[in-house]
């Protein structure tokens, strides 16, 4: 914990640790030399059980291979769109790309046709590598809908045909000179216009945000680090893959989170540390009081995305046993600024999402005049350091928003600062929906939303629940109502399932500002103060 004694909310770049010049495919070669008979990854199927393992020696060498494979059909630079669930596939890609000079652009497995396509063409890929179906989700026919017509993509392959995977193609697959500053990932992220944004991320960017974060949770060759977090975020990719790497860990890779897997999986193979939105970690608890596990192994749980509620705190410490840490991050930032260290007492872990992490200045800022604000007074976060992003992609106008002269990202969330340097969330400029940990966009859902022929107008803001910390709620002007399954059947046929309304709300009129525009904030607070529109059956679940 850093000792500082401050008078205005800006905290000072504190200079442990070091900061590399590396990409992500030197570190995985140097973490190989060092440990190279060390188990590295596991993967772990749906009902807990392991299946195939690789140290890492065994990891260098199947990424390579498919390094060189990529580089006989791929130039250096060029972006290459992987769709998949956590596979081991996934994470060889992300190193062979490292390896490869290719830019690895992620997207969510839930996604339909649109949200496919908009990925495909904004980022500029060159090809696609997917799975064929995943929970239900027709992959392989989406991707066909999503690629038509789409002239720039070369190839749509199943990460599973592994001859295809493997082609050695016909140009020279010698890998290409990779510099720490070349573009590494491409993270689409939201944006005030409701348009996600890809977040362009150099390998300085995440090799070295990955280590500090292990760092900073005391993560080491001794960690068994259990991988739940979606690979397509910062979250699974960044922090976990490499943050696994970083610090020599074991990581077990689960497609999706399960209490109950996660409960066998601590008992039986000593998971040490992890990283869990609320939501799972309130899952395990009541898991474990259906059904008792060991829990013994444990020693660091961080969290993020969402409030930590007290109670969460103190029931991880006294039935887990284990430290719970809270953190805060954005994408753009690859992603991690703050988080509370080991020695953080329980009401920085509830108030506060920490401190900043070493090279990371932070200030908090007027959103109207950019002055930093005085301790305790709330104003935007920003954070200036290596991690900053290198821009969104072919977006200059919206990364001049983002990152100032100055080289200030101003993170569109609101904060406070205490003298002690500890940072608290309290709200957000923008009006992004955090459901689960994972940003959704209001306008994108509205956009839907009006296309139903008895919709007039829609509104699409976050509701606080205690469980995914916000839900989707959609205020909805319409002459002749339709049913709430209609409403849901029709924005399931364009989105995601997270993203479709759990809460339909019938109202007369908006809170307007002079200017004719919704006033979001003044709809969430006249709902939650009562008596603001009809809430329709079957319109919360």
């Amino acid at each position: 914990m850093y000792r500082v004694e401050l008078t205005e909310s800006y905290f000072p770049a504190q200079t442990d640790g070091e900061i590399l010049d590396l990409t992500v495919g030197g570190l995985l070669r140097d973490i190989a030399d060092i440990h190279a008979d060390r188990l590295a990854l596991v993967e772990v199927d749906d009902v807990g059980d392991t299946d195939r393992c690789w140290t890492y020696s065994e990891l260098l060498v199947e990424s390579e291979r498919l390094a060189h494979v990529l580089a006989r059909r791929f130039s250096p630079g060029e972006r290459v769109v992987v769709w998949a669930p956590n596979i081991p596939e996934w994470v060889f890609m992300e190193y062979a790309c490292g390896l490869a000079g290719l830019v690895l652009v992620t997207a969510n497995p839930s996604f339909q046709a649109e949200e496919l396509r908009y990925v495909l063409e904004q980022s500029g890929a060159v090809a696609l590598f997917l799975v064929d179906e995943y929970r239900g989700n027709p992959m392989r026919r989406i991707a066909e809908a999503a690629t038509a017509g789409n002239d720039a993509i070369r190839e749509v392959v199943n990460l599973a045909d592994l001859a295809k995977l493997y082609d050695p193609g016909n140009q020279d697959g010698t890998l290409p000179t990779v510099l720490p500053g070349d573009a590494a990932q491409i993270q689409y992220t939201s944006g005030t216009t409701g348009f996600p944004k890809g977040a362009v991320l150099s390998h300085k960017n995440l090799v070295n945000n990955a280590r500090l974060y292990c760092e900073r949770k005391q993560a080491g060759t001794h960690s068994v680090w259990a991988n739940f977090m979606p690979l397509f975020h910062t979250a699974g990719c960044a922090t976990g893959a490499l943050g696994c790497l970083q610090a020599g860990a074991r990581m077990l890779l689960i497609k999706r989170f399960d209490a109950m897997v996660f409960a066998k999986l601590i008992e039986e193979q000593g998971v040490t540390t992890c990283f869990a939105v609320p939501t799972m970690l309130f899952g395990l608890l009541e898991t474990l009081e259906r059904e008792p596990h060991d829990m013994s192994s444990l020693e660091v749980i961080t969290t993020g995305g969402a409030p930590v509620p007290p109670e969460l705190v103190r029931r991880v410490r006294d039935r887990l046993g284990c430290h719970l840490l809270s953190a805060f991050g954005q994408t753009e930032h690859s992603p991690m600024i703050c988080l509370n260290p080991i020695e953080a007492t329980e009401k920085q872990i509830v108030e506060t999402a920490g401190q900043p992490l070493p090279h990371t200045e932070v200030s908090i800022r007027s959103p109207e005049t950019n002055r930093v604000m005085p301790t305790g007074e709330v104003g935007e976060i920003c954070a200036r350091s290596y991690a900053v992003m290198i821009g969104y992609n072919d977006n200059p106008e919206a990364t001049h928003a983002a990152i100032d002269d100055d080289g200030w990202l101003h993170t569109g969330d609101l904060g406070t600062m205490d003298r002690e340097g500890f940072v608290r969330v309290t709200g957000r400029v923008k009006d992004m929906i955090i459901r689960g940990g994972e940003n959704l966009f209001p306008a994108e859902i509205e956009a839907v939303l009006v296309e139903h022929p008895a919709v007039a107008q829609a509104a699409v803001v976050g509701l606080p629940d205690e469980k995914w910390g916000e839900v989707v709620a959609a205020f909805i002007l319409a002459e002749d109502l339709p049913e709430v399954s209609e409403l849901t059947n029709h924005c399931r046929k364009h989105l995601s399932p997270q993203k479709t309304p759990t809460i339909w709300v019938n109202v007369r009129e908006f809170p307007l500002t002079g200017s004719g525009k919704v006033r979001k904030f003044a709809i969430r607070d006249k709902f939650l103060g009562g008596g603001y529109g009809e809430v329709l059956n079957g319109g919360k679940s």
